[in-house]
Order: C-alpha cells, then structure tokens, then sequence
C-alpha cells in the first residue's frame, strides 16, 4: 500500500513537472549562466528554451509566441533595448502579423 501511495506521488511530480515546461519559455541569458521564465499564453513545446545569445534583437520580436508572451519586457529589463524600441518593433510586428 505505501509503495502504491509513493508511485502516485512520484507519478504527480513528474507529471507537474512536465506541465511546468510545457507552460513556461526558459531564456537563457546573454552570458549563458542565468535564464528567465516567461509564462506561456498556450500549452506547447514552441521555444520551451530559447536562447538570446547571438541573436539580433528584431529576430528575437518577431517571433509571435515569444512577443506575445512579453519577451519585450525581459528585453527591457536586461536593458538590451528601450521601452520606446520595445514598443515600435512590438507595433511593427503586430502590424505584420494582421
């Protein structure tokens, strides 16, 4: 019985730790030794892990999922762009998207 009981318990980690993946975007930093969470708007395994080393800001706002899900904000607050930039590449790509 206890070892049934355990089973249950591990089987639920492992089952919220899957969801926790699948809910959350992992940024890994510029200098690859922090990463950020950013809550997904939908369960999906799209840009689970994204890093943003080597990559150009714009190509980083274009992509839908990570925009739509504050990606700018991030960028802002590690102060690789402004807000006024965040908010015209945002427009820009919003814009493209309709």
């Amino acid at each position: 019985m206890l070892k049934t009981i355990r089973n249950y318990i591990l089987i639920a980690i492992a089952a919220y730790g899957l969801y926790f993946v699948v809910d959350h975007h992992f940024i890994i930093d510029v200098d690859g030794k922090d990463f950020y969470l950013l809550k997904k708007s939908e369960l999906t395994l799209a840009y689970t892990f994204f890093n943003i080393k080597d990559r150009k800001i714009e190509s980083i706002m274009k992509i839908d999922d990570l925009r739509r899900d504050g990606i700018g904000d991030l960028l802002v607050e590690l102060e690789m762009i402004t807000e006024e930039e965040k908010n015209k590449l945002e427009a820009k790509f919003d814009a493209e998207e309709e």
